[in-house]
């Protein structure tokens, strides 16, 4: 039984008033059309959108491994600087007690990146392949992936909030490492490829897939 879309009977919704407006089977698929209430114009699709969550993607990959090498805070006691990795700020927290801020470091800075970068890549192949393809299921984990990305920032807010004491005289000195730079364009690139995503393709390709095992079964 094939799925119904809106893509399959030529509707298209406007992202900015949410009107459902008739989308011409003979329009480019690359070209904008305007809204019908709102005036404004939009893709039936976002274009490119598999290039460049993919693109983005890889970026954060590699912007992530320099992000965990390179000290992400020195800490100055006496002028000798002490640098500290995420691993490494992690494993300081183990060492005193501190298990909650340590879960609560490690899941914001090392597993939700992750996370979020594996799960594109997953529904990337998924949409490209149709291989084991859930619509309903990869929708659901597509929007927590989205939900999930900003909180990936707490390292960096945790870091920014430390060199704010010092600069009221409460400890001896912080400074940023350069690995907060490297940290902070993993999650930007990460939440730009969560939105070049397009989430209906998903059912696009569902929906495609029905239609070609539908012909070869009348065949």
């Amino acid at each position: 039984m094939l799925t119904n879309t809106a893509k399959s009977s030529n509707l298209a919704l406007c992202p900015q008033c949410h009107k459902l407006n008739d989308y011409p089977a003979y329009a480019d698929k690359k070209e904008k059309v305007q809204c019908v209430r709102c005036l404004g114009k939009f893709y039936q699709r976002k274009p490119y959108s598999l290039q460049y969550t993919l693109a983005w993607n890889v970026a954060a990959l590699i912007a992530f491994i320099p992000a965990n090498l390179y000290p992400i805070m020195i800490i100055y006691s006496l002028g000798i600087g002490d640098p500290s990795t995420i691993l490494s700020g992690i494993g300081q927290f183990v060492d005193q007690g501190l298990y909650p801020i340590a879960a609560i470091i490690f899941t914001a800075s090392i597993i939700v990146p992750l996370l979020k970068i594996i799960g594109l890549f997953l529904l990337v192949y998924r949409v490209y392949t149709g291989v084991r393809l859930r619509p309903e299921k990869h929708s659901k984990f597509y929007h927590a992936l989205e939900f999930l990305g900003p909180w990936s920032m707490l390292d960096v807010f945790v870091v920014t909030l430390l060199v704010a004491v010092v600069e009221l005289g409460f400890v001896t000195s912080v400074e940023a490492g350069p690995a907060i730079n490297y940290f902070t364009l993993t999650v930007i690139f990460t939440m730009i490829a969560a939105n070049s995503f397009d989430p209906r393709l998903l059912w696009d390709k569902k929906q495609n897939s029905e239609t070609f095992k539908e012909e070869n079964d009348n065949r």
